[in-house]
């Protein structure tokens, strides 16, 4: 795609209200759907999967939904990142947990705040920077022009990107014992020899070992987070909650748990076409779990 040309939609698009992004989202996901075989079997197989014990959902109504909550993730980012932070910022109507939140940034531990791919995830950088410095992992893209897009949007305020290597993981730590935040996804699969398999919805899931290997090393504080969209494009809602960990269970097991028990909450903005249950490259599979292409 012509980067001009994207320069160009971006800033067409962040002038249209969000509720208007949102309907244009929604269509876009549900035809998407409809015309990518691949996006959809994997989409529809693994809401089958969480849908398995979930006998009061209906599947086709969850499917529409999701398709829908997925475009409008694409539709809103022009708008979450080329308006001002404070007008982005005053779309969150309100913060549950914002006591974990304050209790944690003022410790001086460090804060490590654990996101997973649900509702606008693209905001809780924004919003925590706000309060104070935060350092998120950043897979550099393919393309170079694309690089630009995602750091001007990313990068405002007290927000920083470090590298997916050894070095960004290096400057994770820094932030940590500055007393900072920093940011990961929980269930983004990581490389061969950075996790371990972990059940995730009755499957094995190739599980960061990071978050855990930073708690240790660091005694920073965890938060799970996670923003959800209101209704019509009416703004959107921001969840913090301590990650309790218990020693006889392993970390990336319980990081799993904890997103289970969010992704329930409102199943509908899971980005359920993410393809959580790959084997990195070199690594043998679980034996339990077949990828789903």
């Amino acid at each position: 795609m012509n980067p001009t040309f994207v320069a160009w939609l971006f800033k067409i698009m962040a002038r249209l209200p969000l509720s208007v992004l949102h309907r244009i989202g929604a269509l876009f996901g549900r035809i998407t759907y409809l015309i990518s075989g691949s996006y959809s079997a994997r989409t529809r197989a693994h809401l089958e999967n969480f849908n398995a014990d979930q006998p009061s959902t209906k599947l086709s109504d969850l499917i529409l939904a999701s398709v829908a909550e997925v475009g409008k993730s694409i539709a809103e980012l022009p708008w979450v990142w080329r308006r001002p932070v404070a007008e982005v910022l005053s779309s969150v109507h309100h913060c549950y947990g914002r006591e974990y939140f304050d209790a944690a940034r003022h410790s001086g531990k460090g804060l490590i705040v654990l996101t997973p791919h649900i509702g606008c995830y693209e905001i809780i950088g924004l919003y925590v920077a706000a309060e104070m410095p935060m350092t998120c992992m950043y897979s550099t893209p393919k393309r170079a022009w694309m690089d630009d897009v995602i750091r001007s949007g990313r990068q405002r305020g007290q927000m920083f990107l470090a590298r997916a290597d050894i070095g960004g993981v290096r400057t994770l730590f820094k932030a940590l014992k500055r007393g900072e935040a920093i940011g990961l996804l929980p269930d983004q699969v990581p490389s061969n020899g950075e996790g371990e398999w972990a059940d995730f919805f009755g499957r094995p899931a190739y599980t960061m070992t990071l978050a855990g290997r930073l708690l240790e090393s660091s005694g920073a504080h965890v938060l799970m987070s996670y923003v959800t969209r209101l209704p019509q494009g009416k703004g959107y809602e921001i969840y913090f909650s301590p990650l309790v960990l218990q020693k006889d269970i392993p970390v990336p097991r319980q990081i799993n748990i904890a997103l289970e028990n969010i992704i329930r909450t409102i199943p509908e903005q899971y980005l359920w076409s993410y393809n959580r249950y790959k084997v990195p490259p070199g690594l043998s599979p679980s034996g339990k779990s077949r990828e789903i292409k």
